[in-house]
């Protein structure tokens, strides 16, 4: 059974550390090998929207850019439809790669056989 990791981010600018904590930890999942899935929810949301990650600065911290870079090219990045929708995000102002998807999508997700769910 593979193991994989299903991220889910609730914090933005508005709680750096912890932010920036969930996609360090996904882009080094991806660097071992570790299938991910990173959920962006509330203020995360507008990290998916292009430029966003870039203006994104935390001390002693890898730059926000390059680790969505990084879960983009090897993850998956999806948006929460209700979280996108109360900021008026469309698939349309989305980074290319980068999804919109429900609760039902994260659950199944989260339960499928050798997946763990980690929420920042």
């Amino acid at each position: 059974m593979a193991r994989s990791l299903v991220i889910k981010v609730t914090a933005g600018a508005d709680a750096p550390e912890r932010c920036n904590q969930a996609f360090t930890v996904a882009a080094a999942a991806l660097a071992s090998g570790v299938p991910v899935s990173l959920w962006l929810t509330g203020e995360a949301s507008w990290f998916a929207l292009p430029g966003r990650a870039k203006e994104f600065s935390l001390p002693h911290a890898a730059p926000l850019e390059d680790l969505l870079d990084a879960v983009l090219a090897a993850g998956r990045v999806t948006v929460c439809t209700q979280c996108a929708a109360r900021r008026d995000i469309t698939v349309d102002d989305l980074i290319d790669g980068v999804r919109i998807a429900g609760a039902p999508a994260f659950v199944e997700e989260a339960v499928a056989e050798g997946a763990q769910a980690l929420v920042y």
